[in-house]
């Protein structure tokens, strides 16, 4: 009883600062008409610009939880649309700061020392502040300059509170909005609430930030700030300070005297590398993320939000962009059957088509036009009349695309990133996809069967010995059974597959005898 009073009164508050905002979505009646009718008499239609703009700022006014709520929304266009996720994308992370004091006592209680044995000197005002931390610089006792990332007080208890009430409200739409459960709200819950725990844990940001580093070493040109773990904790982020110009500062670029396309190409080809050969991305690239330093080049912070692609991804992606850009939407359709993304019951020729609608467009369209991100979003918006399968990992790398490709166009607007970054898509498709390739995997996957091989003929050797024995009993027709199951299973496993039948008979005769 208690939890559902303290929900319905936080509940007001949401329902009487969404209205002042008119920020509910114009489709609400066709969800649910009761609620909606309820929605035209208190809403405000007095406010200006789109609803995910009007959404957005409603979000900012709420607090914490409720801009990380839109962040992450911005990531499924699948569940709020396109446009209305390109808009929560603006959502700006921004909160007044707490006091320096504040941070100061976090920083001794989360590192059990005294703030003077670490830091000759910690700012008092923080460099920026968001909905989750804030950022002080300071100097080491060893002269070394850093930023310190300090949770806001208090932060894990709101957010627990918050997360509470968005499980209770996701179960009640789904009992009283049956239409809702198509967009699973629970699960999208689930996301948000383990993705913010992860958050909340300034180790596993440190964690992330020297992953890419050692993604990038020794490369120059993608430079990732030092961990300072002596002075990093759940609650305590300590980094390398990075001094440089953010990349929508133009006028100081150019005073610098840097060329702006030599930039642009080494954003491109940090952005294809940390995708596609690594598959370990930095999923929040805007342009106060990312820092023009000395000699030219990139330097990256804030690794809260990341991206992982595994390497079947990473090649289904690398397909199904060439046979969007080469106009083969038969291989399109074929790779997202292949994947399992697409059920099987679907149509593939009706999939085809659906492809040829989006690819169309594109043909005899020079590169530098083309948006990879918004293709990705347009093909999304498709698949899921064909019910494909939510795939989280790449609604987040479709928006990280669209912010890519939105700093790029910052620095040059003449120039497509993908087109600077074509040198090194072609080495990699040839490495990967081309036919020396195949080869490779082929002999991987012949290796892997190999070695899968002991552990079979000494599970069937015991299982002969049972047989032997008495303990189990065969009959012809389950062994070929067994067999057939193997053979569907394990097609492309040749090897294996003919010492299993070897096994298998063996097994028969003891059995028949």
């Amino acid at each position: 009883m208690f939890r559902t009073v303290r929900n319905l009164a936080r509940l007001a508050v949401i329902a009487r600062t969404l209205a002042r905002h008119n920020a509910l979505p114009d489709t609400l009646p066709d969800v649910a008409p009761g609620f909606a009718f309820l929605w035209r008499l208190v809403a405000n239609k007095r406010t200006q610009g789109r609803v995910g703009q009007r959404l957005a700022a409603a979000l900012a006014e709420l607090g914490p939880t409720f801009i990380k709520l839109g962040q992450l929304l911005s990531t499924r266009s699948d569940l709020v649309g396109e446009r209305m996720a390109t808009d929560l994308a603006e959502l700006q992370d921004k909160l007044p700061p707490f006091p320096g004091t504040q941070a100061r006592a976090i920083v001794e209680a989360e590192l059990g020392v005294p703030i003077e044995t670490l830091f000759l000197s910690f700012d008092e005002v923080p460099v920026a502040a968001a909905s989750i931390a804030q950022v002080h610089f300071a100097v080491t006792t060893d002269g070394r300059e850093v930023a310190v990332k300090v949770l806001r007080p208090g932060i894990e208890r709101a957010f627990s509170r918050d997360i509470d009430l968005f499980y209770w409200l996701a179960g009640l739409a789904e009992r009283l909005v049956p239409k809702l459960k198509r967009l699973r709200p629970i699960e999208v819950v689930d996301i948000f609430a383990r993705t913010s725990r992860l958050e909340m844990d300034l180790r596993m940001e440190a964690s992330a930030a020297s992953e890419l580093a050692h993604n990038f070493d020794g490369d120059v040109t993608f430079q990732i700030p030092r961990v300072d773990w002596d002075r990093t904790a759940q609650r305590v982020l300590t980094l390398e300070r990075i001094r440089g110009y953010k990349v929508d500062e133009y006028e100081r670029i150019v005073e610098a005297g840097f060329d702006r396309d030599e930039i642009l190409a080494k954003a491109s080809a940090s952005f294809f590398n940390q995708v596609f050969r690594d598959g370990f991305f930095h999923a929040d690239l805007h342009p106060g993320n990312l820092f023009v330093v000395e000699g030219g080049n990139i330097a990256a912070v804030d690794f809260g939000i990341m991206g992982r692609l595994d390497r079947a991804t990473r090649y289904y992606l690398a397909d199904m962009l060439i046979g969007f850009l080469t106009g083969d939407y038969r291989r399109v359709a074929l790779v997202h059957f292949q994947a399992g993304y697409v059920p099987a019951h679907q149509s593939i020729e009706l999939f085809t088509q659906a492809c040829r609608a989006i690819g169309e467009p594109l043909q005899n369209k020079p590169l530098n036009e083309i948006s990879v991100g918004r293709l990705l979003a347009q093909l999304f918006a498709v698949t899921e009349q064909f019910d494909m399968e939510t795939q989280p990992q790449l609604l987040l790398l479709q928006k990280s695309m669209l912010t890519a490709e939105g700093v790029g166009r910052i620095l040059n607007p003449n120039i497509n990133m993908w087109e600077l970054a074509r040198p090194l898509i072609e080495e990699w498709m040839r490495e990967n996809r081309g036919p020396e390739a195949q080869i490779i995997d082929d002999v991987e996957a012949l290796v892997r069967t190999v070695r899968r091989l002991p552990p079979l003929v000494r599970e069937a050797e015991r299982v002969a010995a049972q047989i032997a024995e008495g303990g189990l009993k065969l009959h012809p027709t389950t062994v070929r059974f067994l067999l057939d199951a193997w053979m569907r299973r394990r097609k492309t496993d040749q090897l294996a597959l003919w010492a299993i039948v070897a096994l298998l008979a063996f097994i028969a005769v003891r059995v028949v005898g």
